[in-house]
């Protein structure tokens, strides 16, 4: 047995320590992993070689800063994470390695808002079908990252609103699919997803304060506080969509009037065009008509963008991110839907927290959910599994 702080206890957290860091990153050069997490060079020096020797860690040649270097990544045969993302009208599957290399992808249409059932046993077939594809066994998935829709309740996993998924009422999607698959589910809703996708992936890099903020049937935040998705006590924070901005405005879903979703999500933005365009627009099609000069469509999406900038002048003011990562198909639009969120920032947020504020596109597009499904998986996953075969607890200490 290890004593607390003896040396092998010490030891076997600091291989812990490493192997966090390496799994969180994807990959990171010896100097890198010395920087994010506290220990000396030499240190470094020998944990990498002894989980390199043990077969958890692979280190390939790289270069940093135009120097000679190596990067440190985890074992391409260490274990594999699912992800997968229930939208509106689509199921998307991902299966990745703890590398952070991307081994399967697949996403397949599906009305998510006729049965919960049908949802379920297409996700359980999907993902069956990809692990068959990517050749690695099933005893291989270390975990599942599951996303939907809608906020999820922390304490018992269940669906918080079933105004969003009245199909879905009474279901615990985390209990459910892990009964199906008979591995490990972490659930979240898909705008947490997506801020943990564009944070480990895509335009949140390098920052530890943000908000991802997503424009689809409804209109939600992921917030990324210190490096970490906050959640709230109930699991409801971030739900920018139902911030009053007219309190006489049309009646939103929640019972309130005006609320930014109410001006800003699909349904009510497409029904402005239904008489001018027809009625079956979709957003996807009223970006692309917006790039391309129409005046109704570009009108609209100046519009949204100001409503959304309004919401995000309030996010600027409590909790001061340093960036705002805009995804869904609005990111589409670009500098016209941007632009009109920058200047509503600018007029309604403290300025000092403006200056701060960068506001960019999500770089991942439709993909920003499941790959932060996977995310999800590698950040609520512990390490000692990983070590336990080649470094069982106990064992003597490297030298």
């Amino acid at each position: 047995m290890e004593t607390p702080g003896s040396q092998s206890s010490l030891h076997r957290a600091n291989l812990e320590r490493v192997v966090r860091a390496v799994r969180m990153a994807g990959s990171l050069t010896q100097a890198e992993i010395a920087r994010t997490t506290g220990l000396s060079a030499a240190t470094v020096s020998n944990i990498v070689r002894e989980l390199k020797d043990g077969g958890t860690v692979e280190v390939t040649p790289t270069s940093a800063g135009g120097r000679r270097a190596r990067s440190v990544s985890l074992s391409g045969d260490a274990g594999i994470v699912v992800g997968v993302d229930f939208g509106h009208t689509h199921l998307r599957v991902a299966v990745g390695n703890l590398a952070h290399r991307v081994l399967a992808e697949e996403a397949a249409p599906l009305d998510v808002d006729a049965s919960a059932e049908e949802g379920f046993d297409r996700a359980e077939q999907l993902v069956k079908k990809l692990i068959t594809e990517t050749g690695v066994g099933v005893g291989k998935i270390v975990g599942v990252g599951l996303g939907v829709p809608g906020p999820i309740d922390v304490a018992s996993g269940t669906l918080g609103s079933t105004a969003i998924l009245p199909g879905w009422a009474g279901t615990n999607p985390r209990d459910e699919l892990a009964g199906r698959l008979g591995v490990p589910v972490h659930v979240d809703n898909d705008a947490n997803l997506g801020a943990l996708g564009e944070l480990v992936w895509g335009g949140g890099r390098g920052v530890k304060d943000l908000a991802y903020i997503k424009v689809a049937s409804g209109v939600g935040a992921g917030l990324v506080i210190n490096g970490q998705i906050y959640r709230g006590p109930g699991g409801t924070a971030g739900e920018i969509g139902h911030i009053t901005l007219d309190e006489s405005g049309p009646v939103c879903r929640c019972g309130n009037r005006g609320c930014l979703e109410t001006f800003t999500a699909a349904r009510y933005v497409l029904a402005l065009l239904h008489s001018s365009h027809g009625p079956d627009l979709t957003m996807e099609r009223v970006v692309r008509l917006a790039r391309e000069g129409d005046p109704g469509c570009r009108r609209v999406v100046g519009d949204v963008g100001r409503h959304i900038g309004s919401g995000v002048a309030n996010l600027c003011n409590l909790l001061n991110p340093s960036r705002v990562v805009l995804g869904g198909d609005l990111a589409e639009a670009g500098e016209l839907v941007l632009g009109p969120i920058r200047e509503s920032v600018a007029r309604y947020a403290i300025p000092s927290a403006a200056r701060q504020l960068s506001v960019v596109p999500g770089s991942l597009g439709g993909r920003a959910e499941v790959l932060g499904a996977l995310a999800l998986v590698l950040s609520e996953m512990g390490d000692s599994n990983l070590l336990d075969e080649s470094f069982p607890a106990g064992a003597p200490a490297f030298t």
